[in-house]
């Protein structure tokens, strides 16, 4: 692995606490919803969180932030210990600590206590952001960017700044690479200039604070919209998408954004590439459970979870739906170029269960069976296409001649293929009988393949006859 680049962390730190359990009955004395505790769960919150994020996969990272003598201010110092290196500020009162309770995962209300202030930073702040290359600010409006302004200025072209901003904190300091606030931060720093949080309204808000800030780009994040890269003056943002809706806890992921994203610059990508990265990477984060997951604070620190999609393990997926009593269908075949007839067969074979498992040829078995030239769309596309389709729940791939070994192991209710197909004469037939499985042919649009489309785009660009 190519070694990552050190990146200095300054900002709030907080201590989040979860107060996790069941909730099945109300107080006798008041309409109030009584939860039963399962769980109570500390870990760093705020720009410690940031720093935790950063620091996966071996990066080295120092946070700046204000601790004290507390009993939080303790427990958060014991929490980064062999995580993150820490160069503190004095801390005049007691850490912020945010606890939220929750109830079958959901959050029921969330008790902030703690009012500390951060005293003035001592000569090992002033060299730690000196010697500093890559900067993330991770502003929770505390006190801690305004104590350092100073430092971070003095920064000016020969560091690359991201800030993350918040609402009650400092504006950023003028030549920041990338500024990331949310959508609703983007209204309330543009004075009512985004009037909601439609795209164009993002947009030129985001532009129009980019030039206010004199920022080189200004990231607005939109959620499960993923994020709008934004520039001064420019019209037509680029817009990164979440590569997959991610159900779970989003608690964090913005810092886990940002942190990604600056650790992308640190490490020599673009801006959009580093956003590509920070969108991925929070998009995992919150399928895997946020901030709450056990999982990243374990001892063996977890590292990044980027993928590209979802990509459902169709074996384990097999097991889950049989488990409840549900109905496994499988289907399979090259799906070289996607067409109509191949959705519509995708379509009806996932209404008949409660999956659809599709079987994918490898490159080398569609090149046996269809020789030289083919596939026309390598396997890793073939994968994302047909995993972007609403009714493919995941995909399996194959490299013998026909899937029966892979159904031996999938083991479907159901195999389904298209009407071309005589289903008594399929190769696997006796396989899925054998398990006490059916197989199944669906109609199938007539004149659709991917023979016959290919000849017909060779034949649109073959010059004219002389």
């Amino acid at each position: 692995m190519t070694a990552r680049a050190p990146l200095v962390v300054v900002g709030d730190a907080l201590l989040d606490q979860d107060i996790e359990g069941v909730c099945a009955r109300l107080a006798p004395d008041a309409p109030a919803p009584v939860v039963d505790v399962a769980h109570d769960r500390h870990r760093p919150g705020g720009a410690a969180l940031a720093a935790v994020l950063a620091a996966r996969g071996g990066r080295q990272v120092l946070l700046v932030t204000a601790l004290g003598g507390d009993p939080a201010s303790a427990t958060v110092r014991r929490l980064l210990t062999s995580r993150v290196r820490v160069v503190e500020l004095p801390l005049h009162g007691t850490l912020p600590v945010k606890t939220r309770v929750l109830a079958d995962g959901r959050p029921l209300v969330r008790v902030d206590r703690g009012n500390g202030a951060p005293g003035r930073p001592g000569r090992a702040v002033a060299e730690a952001l000196r010697q500093a290359h890559t900067v993330l600010v991770a502003d929770y409006g505390r006190g801690t960017a305004t104590a350092v302004r100073e430092h971070l200025a003095a920064l000016g072209r020969r560091a690359t700044v991201v800030w993350d901003p918040h609402p009650r904190g400092q504006t950023p300091v003028p030549g920041a690479r990338l500024v990331t606030p949310n959508a609703a931060e983007v209204r309330a720093f543009a004075d009512g200039a985004a009037a909601d949080a439609s795209l164009r309204s993002c947009a030129e808000a985001g532009s129009e604070l980019a030039g206010r800030w004199r920022a080189a780009a200004v990231a607005v994040t939109l959620g499960e919209r993923g994020v709008l890269l934004t520039r001064p003056g420019a019209a037509s943002p680029m817009l990164v998408p979440a590569p997959y809706r991610a159900a779970g806890d989003a608690c964090g992921a913005g810092d886990c954004f940002a942190a990604e994203t600056a650790g992308a610059l640190a490490d020599g990508c673009l801006p959009e590439e580093a956003v590509q990265r920070g969108v991925a990477e929070a998009a995992a984060f919150v399928a895997d459970g946020g901030a709450g997951n056990p999982a990243l604070w374990s001892t063996g620190h977890a590292q990044p979870a980027v993928r590209a999609e979802a990509r459902t393990d169709p074996f384990a997926l097999a097991e889950q739906v049989r488990a409840r009593g549900g109905t496994v269908v499988a289907t399979g075949g090259c799906f070289d170029l996607l067409h109509a007839g191949h959705v519509g067969l995708l379509e009806s074979a996932r209404r008949i269960g409660d999956c659809l498992i599709v079987c994918v040829n490898s490159d080398a078995s569609i090149t046996r069976l269809k020789g030289p030239g083919r596939p026309l769309s390598p396997l890793a596309d073939r994968l994302r296409v047909l995993a972007g389709l609403e009714c493919v729940d995941a995909v399996a791939v194959f490299d013998e001649d026909t899937p029966t070994s892979l159904l031996g192991r999938l083991r479907p209710e159901v195999w389904a293929k298209g009407g071309d197909y005589d289903a008594d004469a399929l190769p696997e037939a006796a396989a899925v009988r054998s398990w006490g499985g059916q197989c199944v042919v669906l109609p199938y649009l007539n004149g659709r393949s991917t023979t016959r489309l290919a000849h017909r785009a060779a034949a649109s660009v073959r010059p004219p006859a002389p």
